[in-house]
């Protein structure tokens, strides 16, 4: 599934794919499928880019009908 509260967190933020990785540490790629949904984040990952965005991980990450 696209991460598409990812991707408007970012933008929102005014940060490209690769400002969002070089702060979390990953290549531009990992956060390209991440968006995509062609990956899953270790949770250590998910909690970093949560701090570079200033969100939590309920607002990125899991949403009430992807727990049910």
């Amino acid at each position: 599934m696209k991460n598409l509260r990812l991707k408007a967190a970012r933008a929102g933020m005014d940060l490209s794919q690769q400002d969002l990785a070089d702060a979390v540490g990953v290549s531009r790629q990992t956060i390209s499928a991440i968006e995509k949904g062609d990956y899953n984040p270790t949770i250590n990952l998910c909690v970093k880019i949560c701090r570079v965005l200033g969100k939590t991980l309920d607002d990125l990450f899991w949403s009430e009908e992807e727990l049910n």
